[in-house]
C-alpha cells in the first residue's frame, strides 16, 4: 500500500532520517513509536506528500484516501457539531449537498432546465444512495456518541466548544470518511476511558489500514499488531503489540550492545599490536596488513541507550490518619445538581480513583479537596499536618510564557541551589539543552512535566491529582508510576490511563447518581466485580480484556 524506501532526511544540522525504509500494507493496524523529536510527525507528512525526502523514495497509490488526526489541528468552522461531522464525509457530504440544492430547484417546475435538473438530480441520488449517504447522519450520531457526545449536544455550535472537544469533533469527522489510510497522532489524549475503548473496537473493527501513534498501553496492546519504531534516523520493525515490542527491543538492543562491544574488544586488540609493532621492520607486512583490516571493517554503531527516568520525592513529613474529611457535600451549576450530601473519608497512605461518566462531577469534587471550590453546603476539610499538592488540567496552560524551564524551576524553588534546579529539571526529561528552552515553545506534555516537576518538588504528603498523565509519553508515565508508588503519602486522582490507574489504585470510587460507590481494592479488582472498565461502559467478559 505504502512503502518508504532508503528515505534520508535532514533538518538543518539534525539528520532525521537515514537511509530508513518501512512498509504498510492492507488492512494492517500499526503502532509508531520513538523519542520526542525521532520524527513520526514527518514520516506522517512524508506519507501525506506534505514533505519531501532529500533521498530515497515514498510509494503510494495515486487514489489512495489518507486521513491525518492530528494535534496542532486549529481550524473550525461555526457549524453545529453533527454538520461539522458530516462534512467530513468528503465526496458523499458534498452529494448531499447539492442534493437539496437539486431538491430546491425541483420546485420551480416551470424552470427551462427541468428537465436537465431532473436527470443531474438522478444522477446525484444514485450516487449519494450508493456512498451510504442516507444513512449518514445516523452513522455520524453513533460515532459521536461513542466518542462521548450526548444526543441534545450534536445541534450546538462548535465554537461553543473548549478546545479538547473541538479535537473530538475532528477526530469523528475523519472516522465518519472512513479513509483507506487513517494516520492517528495521539487520538486518545482528549478522551475518556468510555470513549478509548469505543475507539479501541472502532480500529480493531475497521478494515483500512491505520498506523498509530499512541500513549496509551492498552490502546496499542488492543489494537496494533506491529509496532514500528524511530530510532536514531532508522526504522524497525517488531511484529506484535506494544509488550511484544518491548520484549523484542530490549532483546534487540541487548544483542546490538554484545555486537558492539565485541567489535570493540577486536579493534582494540588489533590497535594494541599496530601501536606495538609498527616501528620494527620485521613485523611491517603483518602491521601493514591489520591495519588495513582495520580500515576495511564496516563499524558496528554504539547503540541507543535509554535511561529510565526517576522521580524522587524529598522526605515527606507524616500526616494524621484522617487525611480528607467530606462531611453532606453538595454542589450544583445553575439548576444541574452535582452532588448530593456527598460523605468520604480519605486515610493516610490510601491511593484513591475517583471514576465517572462525563458530568459526574469528578474534576469539581477534586477541586474542592484541594480548596479550589466550595461546596454549596456541606464541608471538606484536610486532616492534622496535611500538605497538599494539587494538579489541575489546565494548570500546564498557567505557566509563564516569558520565562524558560530554567527561570519557572528556579522561581519556584530560589533556595534550591543550581545543582539541585538541574537534577529536578533533568529527572523529569529535561537535558541541560532544553532547560534553556522558552516555555511558550514547550509542547502539552513538556508543559505537564514541568507542572509534576514543581508540584513533586515541595514534597507534599497529600497529591490530589486531576488527569496527570495526559500529553505524558510512555516513559514518563513510567518513570511517575515509579515515583508514585514508592510515595509514602496520600493519592487522590483522576485519570483515564488504565496502565496508571492499574498501577496506583487501592481503591475505587464511582461517582454518579445519589451515593458514590466505593470499591475496596485494585483497579483490577474492581474491573472483575463490576464487569466493565469505566462506569459508563456495559459489563464485559473480563477475559477478554486479558487475551
Amino acid at each position: 500500500m505504502v512503502e518508504l524506501k532508503n528515505i534520508t532526511l535532514q533538518h538543518g544540522p539534525q539528520v532525521v532520517f537515514l537511509g530508513a525504509s518501512m512498509k504498510l500494507n492492507p488492512g494492517e493496524k500499526v503502532g509508531l513509536v520513538g523519542p520526542n523529536g525521532a520524527g513520526k510527525s514527518t514520516l506522517f507528512r512524508l506519507i501525506l506528500g506534505e514533505q519531501k525526502a532529500d533521498e530515497g523514495t515514498v510509494d503510494r497509490p495515486k487514489r489512495l484516501t489518507v486521513g491525518w488526526f492530528r494535534q496542532d489541528f486549529a481550524d473550525w468552522t461555526d457549524r453545529s457539531v453533527l454538520d461539522e461531522t458530516i462534512a467530513g464525509a468528503g465526496d458523499v457530504a458534498a452529494l448531499g449537498a447539492e442534493l437539496a440544492l437539486l431538491e430546491e430547484r425541483l420546485g420551480d417546475v416551470d424552470a427551462a432546465d427541468y428537465d436537465e435538473v431532473i436527470d443531474r438530480y438522478g444522477d446525484v441520488q444514485s450516487r449519494f444512495a450508493a456512498g451510504g449517504g442516507y444513512d449518514l447522519e445516523a452513522r455520524a450520531a453513533a460515532i459521536l456518541a461513542g466518542l462521548g457526545f450526548r444526543q441534545e449536544e450534536l445541534g450546538g455550535k462548535l465554537g461553543a466548544l473548549s478546545g479538547g472537544w473541538r479535537m473530538r469533533v475532528q477526530l469523528a469527522r475523519l472516522l465518519l470518511a472512513r479513509p483507506e489510510l487513517l494516520l492517528l497522532d495521539e487520538p486518545t489524549n482528549y478522551l475518556d476511558i468510555e470513549s478509548i475503548v469505543w475507539l479501541e473496537g472502532w480500529l480493531r473493527d475497521y478494515p483500512g489500514t491505520v498506523l498509530l501513534t499512541c500513549h496509551d498501553r492498552d490502546v496499542m496492546n488492543r489494537v496494533v499488531k506491529r509496532v514500528i519504531e524511530i530510532d536514531g534516523g532508522v526504522m524497525r520493525s517488531y511484529t506484535g503489540d506494544y509488550d511484544a515490542y518491548e520484549k523484542a527491543r530490549a532483546l534487540d538492543a541487548a544483542q546490538r550492545e554484545a555486537e558492539y562491544l565485541k567489535q570493540q574488544a577486536m579493534l582494540a586488540k588489533e590497535l594494541r599490536f599496530i601501536e606495538r609493532f609498527k616501528a620494527q621492520p620485521s613485523k611491517a607486512s603483518q602491521v601493514q596488513s591489520r591495519a588495513k583490516k582495520v580500515d576495511k571493517i564496516e563499524k558496528v554503531e554504539p547503540p541507543v541507550r535509554f535511561v529510565e527516568r526517576r522521580f524522587t520525592f524529598r522526605r515527606i513529613e507524616r500526616s494524621g490518619d484522617e487525611v480528607i474529611k467530606v462531611r453532606g457535600v453538595s454542589k450544583s451549576y445553575g439548576d444541574r445538581a452535582i452532588h448530593r450530601g456527598l460523605d468520604l473519608l480519605v486515610r493516610r497512605g490510601e491511593r484513591w480513583a475517583i471514576m465517572g461518566e462525563n458530568g459526574a462531577g469528578k474534576t469539581t469534587l477534586l477541586k474542592m479537596m484541594a480548596g479550589a471550590l466550595r461546596p454549596d453546603h456541606g464541608e471538606v476539610g484536610l486532616g492534622a499536618n496535611v500538605g497538599l499538592g494539587y494538579f489541575a488540567q489546565h494548570q500546564a496552560e498557567q505557566l509563564d510564557d516569558r520565562r524558560s524551564i530554567l527561570e519557572e524551576l528556579e522561581a519556584h524553588a530560589p533556595a534550591a541551589g543550581r545543582g539541585v534546579i538541574m537534577a529536578l529539571a533533568g529527572a523529569f526529561g529535561f537535558s541541560q539543552d532544553e532547560v534553556e528552552k522558552s516555555i511558550s515553545v514547550l509542547s502539552g506534555g513538556e508543559r505537564s512535566r514541568l507542572v509534576l516537576a514543581k508540584l513533586l518538588y515541595n514534597a507534599p504528603n497529600l497529591l490530589v491529582l486531576d488527569e496527570p498523565t495526559n500529553h505524558l509519553d510512555l516513559t514518563t508515565k513510567r518513570a511517575l508510576i515509579t515515583a508514585l508508588r514508592e510515595y509514602e503519602g496520600t493519592v487522590v486522582f483522576v485519570s483515564h490511563d488504565r496502565a496508571f490507574l492499574r498501577a496506583l489504585a487501592t481503591r475505587v470510587v464511582e461517582l454518579g447518581g445519589d451515593d458514590p460507590r466505593v470499591y475496596e481494592g485494585s483497579y483490577d479488582d474492581y474491573v472483575q466485580v463490576t464487569g466493565r472498565e469505566a462506569p459508563g461502559l456495559r459489563q464485559i467478559d473480563t477475559a477478554t480484556l486479558r487475551a
